[in-house]
């Protein structure tokens, strides 16, 4: 690595040379990078010489391009948030769901060192903390959809408490959820060694758990965050589930890359799914503007222990797979099966060939 100093003067000829030059030899040395660098900047005594050529001043046109940006702000057809309330902040969202996993799986996030003397001093200060950041977060929330209805919003802190109390009142329920779920993990997963393991490494118990907290928030009809939340876990873990859906007990999701769960899907107890499992809309409803229509049920509906293999579609707001079933992986399915289904393609027609054959081929 070179460092330059700024004090350049200039020779005849193309280049500039540079008066003072620190080169710290204990990153590079030895590596090709180092020898780039001596084959780029020929180092004599204290002086080098680099090709430097000189530009105009560019940074005078960045007025002009501030100005353009701010009159696009004027144009209907781009979006911004001006003149707009304060909306929820992605970054203290994030920070907050991590402190809500700390509520609900005690010990393994956060304080590790917790015993049963400590945890009420330990669980009352955690459930202070979300309490503030909880409802700090729902009022920018109500407040920002307030706004963007023309609604006077006159009771919104009121509220924002009101429902982040009843959010912490849900948190023994959803301990006990959790745990049915981790359970479900490890015993539809041979790999899993501990349910220490799976809370601490398992994508699919990241998203669940995520998406059960944001769906406490979204049965209680609060915007934008439980969204906020779900997408979060989405671009972490790949597993995209809607806070909208309805999901019953000890859900486990192997591996889980490219599962998608839409908005009004319904699963039952003790169902399985593999990584690319999609759960659907068949088509979307149009008003005669050729608008979407919204609210109504698009998403399948898995009845309880059913288990779909990796790569299935199922698609469509009537259609039913019954309890007990089973979808085979790369099955596309838009159509209701009768409880206990096997539901299976057929085995393609491989063609081995081994060198021999080749040869002989024309």
């Amino acid at each position: 690595m070179v460092l330059i100093d700024p004090n350049l003067t200039k020779p005849e000829g193309d280049s500039y040379t540079i008066g003072h030059i620190s080169v710290f030899s204990s990153i590079f040395v030895g590596s090709s990078m180092a020898k780039r660098d001596r084959s780029r900047v020929a180092v004599k005594g204290e002086e080098c010489h680099v090709p430097f050529e000189t530009t105009e001043n560019f940074r005078a046109e960045l007025p002009r391009v501030v100005d353009a940006i701010v009159e696009s702000c004027q144009d209907e057809d781009t979006i911004d948030h001006v003149d707009a309330v304060a909306i929820p902040d992605r970054d203290s969202v994030i920070r907050l769901i991590e402190d809500i996993r700390d509520l609900l799986f005690p010990g393994y996030f956060g304080n590790q060192e917790i015993d049963r003397d400590y945890l009420t001093y330990h669980l009352g200060t955690e459930v202070n903390i979300i309490f503030e950041k909880l409802s700090h977060q729902i009022a920018r929330a109500i407040r920002h959809e307030c706004h963007r209805n023309d609604i006077i919003c006159t009771h919104c802190l009121n509220r924002s408490q009101a429902e982040a109390l009843h959010f912490l009142q849900k948190v023994p329920g959803l301990r006990k959820r959790l745990a049915g779920d981790v359970r479900a993990a490890y015993s539809g997963d041979p790999a899993a060694k501990s349910f220490d393991e799976i809370v601490f490494s398992y994508p699919a118990i990241m998203a669940i758990t995520t998406y059960r907290i944001a769906h406490e928030l979204y049965i209680r009809s609060i915007p934008l965050l439980p969204r906020m939340m779900t997408e979060y876990a989405h671009s972490v873990t790949g597993i995209d589930i809607h806070p909208g859906a309805t999901i019953g007990d000890d859900f486990f999701i192997d591996h889980g890359t490219g599962v998608v769960i839409g908005e009004t899907t319904q699963i039952g107890n003790n169902v399985r799914l593999y990584q690319g499992v999609t759960l659907g809309a068949h088509s979307f409803q149009t008003y005669p503007d050729g608008s979407l229509k919204r609210g109504y049920k698009r998403h399948p509906t898995l009845e309880d222990d059913v288990i779909i293999y990796s790569g299935a579609t199922i698609l469509g707001g009537e259609t039913v797979i019954g309890a007990g079933s089973i979808i085979g992986g790369n099955v596309w399915l838009t159509h209701s099966v009768p409880p206990g289904s096997h539901v299976l393609i057929e085995e393609p027609q491989l063609q081995i060939m081994t060198p021999e054959e080749r040869e002989r081929e024309p």
